[in-house]
C-alpha cells in the first residue's frame, strides 16, 4: 500500500525521466567529444586535459577549467534534464563563490548550431550546460602538499583563518534538533546498509564493530547533536570538504562543494574539518585535523565535545567507505580493483574513531 506521503515518481513521471536519460546518454559521447577537441574553445589552447568523475567530465585547458555534468541519477541527485543540470550548475557557481570568489567565473551553454554542431555559447539551441572555472595549479592542492611532505604548519594554519571566517559569515541553518539527528541517522544508516553486505568482501567483524558503535553513540549521546542544532552551531556548509578541493595559493581557496543536495550541507563545522581531518590522516598527515580543530575553537569561541568530535570523525570514515564500494554496484565500474582496500583504509580509520568515543567516556 502507497502512504499519502510517498515520494517516489509516479509510473508516467518515472518513464518520462527515464526517456529523458536515454535521449542524455545517446548524446553525452558527442558532447565529449567535441569539449575534449581545442577547437571547441576561442581561446584555442594548445591541449585540453579530459578528466572523468563520478558525476561530471571536467575539461581543462590552458587557464580554465569547464565541468560538464553527466545525465545521472542517484539517490542523492537527478540530472536526468537539461533544466535539472542548468539549475545545479547554476547552484555550483553561486555556493562556491562563497570559498573561491574569483575561481568561479559563470555558467556556459553548450548549443546546437543550424549546421548541426556543437558550440559553446553559441547562437543556436541550449543541449547542456557548462560551469566555467579558472584552472588552478594541481601541484598546489592540499592533497599534493600532503604526498610531496611539503605541508607546513603555516599552511594548516591558513586554512583554519579560511574556513573560521567562512563558518563565522554563515547564518544557522534552519534545522531543529531533531531534523538534524535524523539527517545524520539516515547517514548512518545508508552506510551500514552498505559496509555490511557480504559480497564485498570486507572484515565483516569490523565493520560490524564499528556500526554497533555509532549505533550507541545514537542511543547515549544524542544530546550532545540536538544541542548543537539547538545552539545554533549547524550551517550551510560546504559539504565536501577534501584535501583535493583545498587549494593553497597566496590567498587559499576552497572549491567543489557539494552544490547538488542540500541536506548534505547541513553540517556542523567540527564535523566539516574532522572530515577533511580524516582525509588528510588516511593521506600521512594525523596533524591537520587536530590543529583545524584547534583554530576553529579559538577563532569561532566554540568548543566541542572530544566524543562527538570523534563520532564525526567514524561516521565520515564509514560514508567515505560506503562511497568507495558503491563505485562496485555501477554496471561498469570505473577501476574496480581499487575501491574495496580503499573501503577498508576508511574502515580501520573508522576503528580508530569508535575506539576513541570508548576511550572518552560519556559526558557527566
Amino acid at each position: 500500500m502507497t502512504s499519502t506521503t510517498d515520494t517516489r515518481p509516479t509510473r508516467p513521471r518515472a518513464l518520462a525521466r527515464a526517456a529523458a536519460l536515454r535521449d542524455s546518454a545517446d548524446g553525452l559521447q558527442a558532447k565529449v567529444e567535441f569539449l575534449a577537441s581545442a577547437a571547441a574553445y576561442p581561446e584555442r589552447p594548445a591541449r585540453v586535459d579530459v578528466r572523468e568523475t563520478h558525476m561530471s567530465w571536467v575539461f581543462l585547458t590552458d587557464g580554465t577549467a569547464y565541468k560538464l555534468k553527466k545525465p545521472v541519477v542517484y539517490p542523492y541527485l537527478d540530472f536526468s534534464t537539461l533544466e535539472a543540470r542548468e539549475a545545479r550548475c547554476r547552484d555550483e557557481v553561486r555556493l562556491n563563490r562563497r570559498l573561491a570568489s574569483d575561481v568561479y567565473l559563470g555558467v556556459a551553454r553548450l548549443t546546437r548550431e543550424a549546421d548541426g554542431r556543437l558550440a559553446i555559447d553559441g547562437a543556436g539551441a541550449t543541449v547542456d550546460w557548462l560551469v566555467r572555472m579558472r584552472r588552478l595549479p594541481e601541484h598546489r592542492t592540499l592533497e599534493q602538499l600532503i604526498v610531496r611532505g611539503e605541508l607546513l604548519p603555516a599552511h594548516v594554519a591558513q586554512i583554519g583563518t579560511l574556513l573560521a571566517g567562512f563558518y563565522r559569515r554563515l547564518p544557522p541553518a534552519e534545522v531543529d534538533a531533531q531534523r538534524y539527528v535524523e539527517l545524520l541517522r539516515a547517514q548512518h544508516d545508508a552506510n551500514a546498509g552498505l559496509l555490511l553486505r557480504p559480497d564485498f568482501a570486507l572484515d565483516g567483524a569490523r565493520a560490524e564493530r564499528i556500526v554497533a558503535a555509532i549505533e550507541r553513540f545514537f542511543a547515549a549521546d544524542r544530546a550532545l547533536l540536538q544541542a548543537r542544532a539547538a545552539g545554533g552551531h549547524v550551517v550551510e556548509g560546504h559539504g565536501d570538504l577534501r584535501p583535493e578541493h583545498v587549494f593553497l595559493l597566496d590567498a587559499p581557496v576552497v572549491i567543489d562543494c557539494l552544490e547538488f543536495n542540500r541536506a548534505l550541507r547541513l553540517v556542523d563545522p567540527f564535523d566539516e574539518i574532522g572530515f577533511l581531518g580524516l582525509e588528510c590522516e588516511r593521506l600521512g598527515a594525523p596533524c591537520v585535523g587536530e590543529q583545524l580543530r584547534r583554530d576553529l575553537e579559538a577563532q569561532l569561541g566554540d568548543r566541542i565535545d572530544d566524543r562527538l568530535q570523534h563520532f564525526y570523525v567514524a561516521l565520515r570514515a564509514c560514508l567515505r567507505a560506503r562511497l568507495a564500494l558503491a563505485h562496485l554496484t555501477e554496471p561498469e565500474p570505473r577501476e574496480p580493483h581499487k575501491w574495496p582496500q580503499r573501503a577498508r583504509e576508511y574502515l580501520a580509520l573508522a576503528e580508530l574513531a569508535v575506539g576513541d568515543i570508548a576511550r572518552t567516556g560519556s559526558p557527566g
